[in-house]
């Protein structure tokens, strides 16, 4: 098995490809993985090797700047939504502790004089730094598609049910440096467990060991991704939009061994979301006398600032 905890690999190109049986198949794997564990590793989505070498770099370079430099790009009003966000600033719902981490946000590009999100915040110390971030950002998109094409299938609605809720989603791809421990950090991890806010996240292998989920046996068990596959999961938006048909999964970063606190760890997860307007009501398909509605209705919009102001980002 190619990751360290058996989630299913699945390949892309059988759901993109001509062939009506190996789409159903995707379809149905993809699907009954988000069932039972919310996670899947999936080939062929669409990130060269080069772009990935490319916005590790670009990531690196940019936390290797000096903090005065790192904080020009920390602007409160915008909630943490672009730019940069300092170390231990966010954490984890229902937790008072932030986690050790720093993290920066690109966001949806919109056309000039489209107000919908705030435009990003551009590095002028690293001119190729966004328009590295930028083209990973589409692709990560563009995959996601595609994939929200496979759920929305299983769901027995209409392929294209997706699409139009994504044009100019509310999504960001998020470079996060958690950096070396110095001090015993007492009940301080790298990420405290939590979901995800958004439908689905996308993310490319870490440089280093650290990704947990939480199992039906509330075991902690290790994830990781080989450098040809991504690691796809399931957000609290699509469990709410599914009345808990699709998994949620309950994940965290832990700290490393004492022996390597001294070590950083890279990570870049794209965190697709739709539209802002798009309703959170569950799907009337998934509600019955054995599965009753288990949320109220909500927008995207309305559950994403809920949520921002839960986890320290906006007050």
């Amino acid at each position: 098995m190619s990751t360290l905890f058996p989630i299913p690999v699945i390949d892309l190109n059988d759901f993109k490809g001509q062939d009506p049986v190996l789409k159903s198949d995707f379809v149905n794997e993809l699907g009954h993985a988000f069932e039972e564990i919310g996670f899947v590793a999936l080939k062929n989505h669409g990130l060269t090797n080069k772009l990935v070498d490319q916005i590790y770099f670009q990531s690196k370079s940019f936390f290797d700047l000096p903090l005065k430099i790192k904080k020009k790009y920390e602007i409160k009003d915008l909630a943490g939504q672009r730019g940069y966000t300092s170390f231990g600033v966010e954490h984890s719902k229902g937790s008072s502790v932030g986690d050790l981490k720093e993290f920066w946000h690109f966001g949806q590009e919109t056309k000039f004089g489209d107000n919908t999100y705030p435009p990003n915040l551009i590095v002028s110390e690293l001119p190729e730094f966004n328009s590295i971030g930028m083209q990973v950002y589409k692709a990560l998109e563009n995959t996601g598609k595609y994939l929200l094409r496979a759920i929305a299938l299983y769901l027995n609605l209409d392929e294209y049910y997706f699409d139009d809720k994504l044009v100019n989603g509310n999504s960001i791809l998020r470079p996060i440096h958690y950096s070396p421990i110095l001090n015993k950090p007492n009940n301080a991890i790298r990420a405290g467990e939590h979901e995800d806010i958004n439908l689905i996240t996308l993310l490319m292998g870490a440089s280093a060991d650290g990704l947990e989920i939480l199992n039906k046996k509330s075991e902690w068990i290790p994830v990781t991704a080989l450098p040809d596959q991504i690691v796809v999961n399931v957000g609290d938006m699509l469990e709410m939009l599914t009345n808990n048909k699709l998994r949620s999964t309950t994940h965290r970063v832990a700290n490393p061994p004492p022996e390597k606190w001294h070590l950083s760890r890279y990570s870049i997860p794209f965190f697709m979301h739709p539209c802002m307007d798009m309703s959170l009501a569950c799907l009337p398909q998934c509600i019955d006398e054995d599965h009753p509605k288990q949320f109220e209705d909500k927008t995207a919009g309305e559950f994403l600032n809920e949520r921002l102001l839960e986890i320290g980002l906006k007050s």
